[in-house]
């Protein structure tokens, strides 16, 4: 009971992993085996070291793949333990959070804060849950009004079509499979030619290429798949096979064609390299506001939707949830929403027990 009260009151931890109230007076704030200790002097539990030391391992051992775990940290780091990873768990109140929340939605984007609040609440969620606090200062948190937008940049058909028309052969089917597919990169760049059968016209998915090494699992339980390839592509891609230097099953469909940072030849493409190297010269070159991977899937997303419906464009697309699907991909087509205003007012004007026509 004593040591329960002791750690509600943000004061000293005795268990072999929280801080030590027994050293010295020197800040021993260093790593140590990728963790941080809390300052030595003060003997309490702070914010950042609850953070590193039991909310991170949770997540990295349950929700977090390796590459979400990267990414999260780094936010998380940036965004709050920055500013307050120093301060007791007790002194943490809704005040400090909310202020910090204000100030990260001053410079970047909806889904960042939107993150930072996420995270605040479930820290502390923990925090309660061991014991270390008795309520949650971020519970009651809000997103600040003025939130800058989410990008949410979409290509027309005819932009499409004057993105293929500039690249070579390699790039053209290359792209055309990835606007077609909706492959993410990591997958697209990670196809073999064992992935691909011609007589069934389907391509396997059966790992990803990510940060420079190639993975068995992907982004979603979805992401590993047989896709449908169209006969025309399918054709095109058969063309292509008969130019690559090496068409064996473990060879890969759009090799790097050299050696460079590191990359070995005839190894997967980098994401990063071929977006700088191809897709941002050509969003220049067309005068496109944005020209990458995440405009392509949203773009055909978006259009998509006057093509099947969104169980169908979720499979395209490889999504676990049709909500990520319909509400963070699909956007709103103008021309669509004028076409239903105007059925709605055919059928309000049509007569009594006369359909409207469509």
């Amino acid at each position: 009971m004593e040591e329960a009260a002791r750690r509600r009151a943000g004061c000293e931890v005795e268990d072999d992993q929280a801080p030590s109230a027994g050293c010295t007076e020197e800040d021993h704030r260093a790593e140590n085996g990728g963790h941080y200790s809390a300052r030595a002097d003060e003997g309490i539990v702070t914010l950042g070291w609850f953070t590193r030391n039991r909310f991170f391992p949770l997540r990295e051992g349950s929700t977090w793949k390796e590459e979400t775990a990267a990414i999260r940290k780094i936010e998380i780091e940036k965004d709050f333990l920055a500013p307050l990873g120093e301060l007791p768990l007790a002194q943490v109140d809704r005040v400090l959070l909310q202020t910090q929340l204000n100030d990260l939605a001053k410079k970047l984007s909806q889904a960042r804060v939107q993150h930072a609040r996420f995270y605040m609440k479930a820290i502390f969620e923990e925090a309660i849950d061991q014991g270390f606090v008795e309520k949650n200062p971020a519970r009651k948190l809000v997103l600040p009004k003025q939130l800058r937008a989410t990008d949410k940049t979409t290509l027309t058909w005819n932009q499409l079509r004057l993105v293929l028309a500039l690249v070579p052969l390699r790039d053209r089917i290359l792209l055309t499979l990835d606007m077609t597919e909706t492959f993410r990169p990591s997958e697209l760049f990670a196809l073999r030619w064992g992935d691909f059968d011609m007589d069934s016209r389907t391509l396997t998915v059966r790992r990803i290429a990510f940060r420079g090494k190639l993975r068995d699992f992907g982004k979603t339980r979805m992401s590993l798949r047989t896709v449908h390839v169209p006969q025309g592509l399918a054709n095109d891609l058969w063309l292509w096979k008969q130019e690559c230097p090496d068409v064996s099953a473990d060879a890969f469909i759009f090799p790097n064609s050299r050696k460079r940072n590191g990359a070995t030849k005839n190894g997967f493409i980098r994401t990063d390299n071929y977006r700088a190297r191809v897709l941002k010269k050509l969003g220049e070159e067309l005068g496109l506001k944005k020209l990458n991977f995440q405009v392509l899937r949203r773009t055909i997303a978006t259009l998509a939707q006057t093509k099947g419906s969104v169980k169908d464009v979720q499979g395209v697309l490889g999504h676990s949830k049709p909500d990520i699907t319909a509400n963070v991909y699909m956007q709103q087509i103008e021309s669509g929403v004028r076409q239903t205003l105007e059925a709605i007012y055919s059928e309000l004007v049509a007569k009594p027990g006369v359909a409207a026509v469509a």
